[in-house]
């Protein structure tokens, strides 16, 4: 009995414990065709225990591109996806950039350093094959989008890059190109390209001081590139710099010889070193651009001294000792001096400046450009000069435009212009005390350019009315292009002779611009003058009250010209 009750409650703990054996057992004997039930097994661990999540596989993406390249029906679209803080020295400060503060229970060792991620190779077989359909534009294999450019011949992308650096310069264009890739680096590194470079002062973020340390750097990027990309460098410009103007400057005329010209615009602490080394190294310098900056007279002074014979332009800023580099200038230390400007800001108010216009033309007889930007000359007579001089024969340009009162009068015009009978164009805005009379009788019979207007005189409203513009476009009907003679008031007759003249000329397609702003013009003349002037390209017509309303405005271009001549018929 024993025996046979503990078989019977072995059977039956079994049976308890594992109860799909038994049932398992039975559709055996039952057969195949007995329906089976899912087999379930107790998991061991309990179920307050939480479930670990399996990690995913890594999968490896290829490098986000900085550009996509989108196909049209004739050309290929590049976009940029970078961002405009990409190339610039310093960034901005990212907000949100704390780190991030590290899991309880984690310490440093356990983070798992992310392995940076390759660029995508596919594997051979697993892209199916694309069918293409007919009528379709073809689309280039995704592996080879960003290979285009690598393709292009060196010489190619250099010619291109030289379209842009004419137009825009070396810096930053240049050095932009060259971290595309291997091939555009190599093609942005042709001395070549790198023959005019102009250098802004990007090294520190705005408003803060400079540190040593970004001094060197200065420093090393300046011989680097003297080094590697300036052999064939001819124009140099340096533009705000405040310090290591004379170090960048002597590096450069060290590194290269073939430099004919330098401008510092808006640069403090130019000293004699700067004009020291130009002497030294320079010897195929012909033009000096010190506009805007403060630098010392004597250097630039003992500059033309020494190398003079090779210069031929020179423009400055007007300052409290420029005289003496004016009368450097007019005692012939530059005998090959082609062009002189002499320039002020706007805002500077009334500026004189003593100018010996005989010295000049003894000393400078070669000049073909005089320009003095709102600066007023006073005459002054050099006591050891000579008596007569024959003034300046090959002068093409004189300009005396001025923004507030100007003493000029047809006597100092004529002493300046006696001889210049190959003068193109001639500016004399703001200059109030020129007649027609006195401009009739220069010597220059061909003249290109003549702006007379009065902008920023208010006294020119309460004048008494001109007369004798019609003497000015008889002389220079067949050769005139641009006249400008805002608010000067001629009367309505003096303006009609005188548009006649401009209409009945031989060469009246030669006019390209007038500005008659201001005037007393009317809409008869004004149609003689569109209808024979084909050529025009833009007409001022504001504040004319002697014209409708709805056309005292500017035109721009023939067509817009052409339907105003639509409105005045």
């Amino acid at each position: 009995m024993d025996a046979e009750g503990g078989a019977q409650g072995h059977s039956e703990g079994s049976a308890d414990t594992t109860p799909g054996t038994s049932e398992a057992s039975a559709q055996g004997r039952d057969g195949p065709s007995a329906k089976k039930t899912p087999l379930k097994r107790k998991s061991s661990v309990p179920a307050s225990a939480k479930t670990k999540k399996r990690k995913k596989a890594k999968v490896r993406r290829p490098p986000r591109l900085g550009y996509t390249v989108q196909e049209g029906d004739d050309m290929l679209l590049v976009i940029s996806n970078t961002s405009q803080y990409d190339n610039l020295a310093w960034r901005p400060k990212k907000k949100g950039s704390r780190k991030k503060k590290l899991i309880k229970g984690k310490s440093k060792g356990a983070q798992i350093k992310k392995k940076k991620a390759g660029p995508f190779k596919p594997k051979p077989g697993k892209n199916p094959p694309i069918e293409k359909a007919e009528g379709t534009l073809h689309q280039p294999e995704r592996g080879t989008d960003h290979r285009w450019g690598q393709s292009l011949p060196e010489e190619v992308l250099i010619s291109i890059f030289q379209m842009v650096v004419l137009q825009d310069g070396a810096v930053p264009f240049l050095c932009r190109m060259a971290r595309v890739c291997h091939l555009w680096n190599a093609a942005a590194s042709s001395p070549a390209l790198w023959r005019r470079v102009s250098v802004g002062y990007c090294w520190i973020e705005p408003g803060k001081s400079q540190l040593p340390r970004t001094e060197m750097k200065i420093k090393d990027t300046v011989n680097w590139l003297a080094l590697n990309r300036l052999s064939q460098l001819r124009d140099f410009s340096l533009c705000h710099w405040k310090k290591n103007v004379d170090y960048a400057v002597e590096v450069v005329s060290q590194s290269c010889p073939h430099l004919r010209s330098l401008t510092l615009s808006y640069c403090t602490g130019v000293t004699e070193k700067t004009f020291q080394s130009l002497g030294a190294n320079s010897r195929s310098l012909e033009t000096i651009n010190v506009q805007y900056s403060e630098f010392q007279v004597e250097g630039l002074v003992a500059l033309l001294e020494s190398c003079g014979s090779q210069i031929k332009q020179v423009l400055f800023t007007h300052g409290p000792k420029n005289d003496r580099l004016l009368a450097a200038i007019s005692r012939g230390c530059c005998p090959d001096l082609e062009l002189l400007e002499i320039n002020t800001k706007l805002d500077s108010g009334y500026c004189q400046l003593p100018v010996c216009i005989q010295g000049l033309q003894s000393g400078c007889p070669k000049l073909k450009i005089f320009r003095m930007l709102n600066v007023i000359p006073m005459h002054k007579v050099m006591r050891n000069g000579p008596d007569s001089t024959s003034g300046f024969p090959l002068l093409e340009e004189l300009c005396m435009a001025t923004t507030s009162v100007s003493f000029m009068t047809d006597k100092d015009l004529r002493d300046i212009l006696f001889g210049s009978t190959k003068l193109r164009v001639l500016d004399l805005r703001g200059c109030s005390r020129i007649t027609p009379s006195g401009l009739a009788t220069l010597p220059c019979v061909e003249l290109e350019c003549l702006f007379w207007g009065q902008y920023f005189n208010s006294k020119v409203a309460l004048s008494s009315p001109k007369k004798g513009l019609h003497m000015l476009t008889e002389k220079w009907s067949g050769t005139l292009q641009e006249l400008d003679i805002t608010n000067h008031i001629f009367t309505e007759e003096d303006l009609e002779i005188a548009m006649s003249y401009l209409a009945q000329s031989s060469n009246a397609d030669s006019l390209r611009s007038l500005n008659l702003s201001g005037t007393k013009i009317t809409a008869p003349v004004l149609r003689l003058l569109i209808g024979q002037s084909t050529g025009l390209n833009y007409l001022n017509l504001s504040s004319c009250r002697y014209l409708p309303r709805g056309l005292k405005r500017v035109y721009r271009g023939q067509e817009d010209i052409r339907q105003l001549l639509d409105k005045l018929e």
